[in-house]
């Protein structure tokens, strides 16, 4: 699978995963039992790719950080969002430096 499609696929496949059965898949189990769960998960895994960091241990990095972003995609197809809302987020932002990028929210 080519690299720049990788997140459109996973996309699809925790699309499908909505119907699945708990049982039988883990995205399904994590859609089963809740956004609170997918919320812990997340935490989790920014925690241990924080330890991963402090230790400089660039595998186990990219490994915490794959986790991270999986549970992170999950959370986008729970609220019913995608990897490209995202991607067009980052896409207006650059450019701006991230100073003006703050400014111009409306918070």
């Amino acid at each position: 699978m080519e690299k720049n499609n990788t997140l459109n696929a996973l996309a699809a496949v925790l699309e499908d995963r909505k119907s699945a059965d708990a049982g039988s898949s883990y995205v399904a189990s994590l859609y089963a039992k809740g956004l609170d769960v997918t919320l812990k998960k997340i935490a989790e895994e920014a925690a241990e790719t924080i330890i991963a960091a402090k230790n400089a241990d660039n595998q186990q990095i990219v490994y915490e950080m794959a986790d991270l972003w999986f549970h992170t995609l999950v959370l986008l197809a729970q609220q019913g969002l995608g990897p490209d809302d995202v991607l067009a987020e980052l896409e207006r932002r650059f450019g701006l430096s991230g100073i003006e990028e703050k400014n111009s929210r409306n918070t």
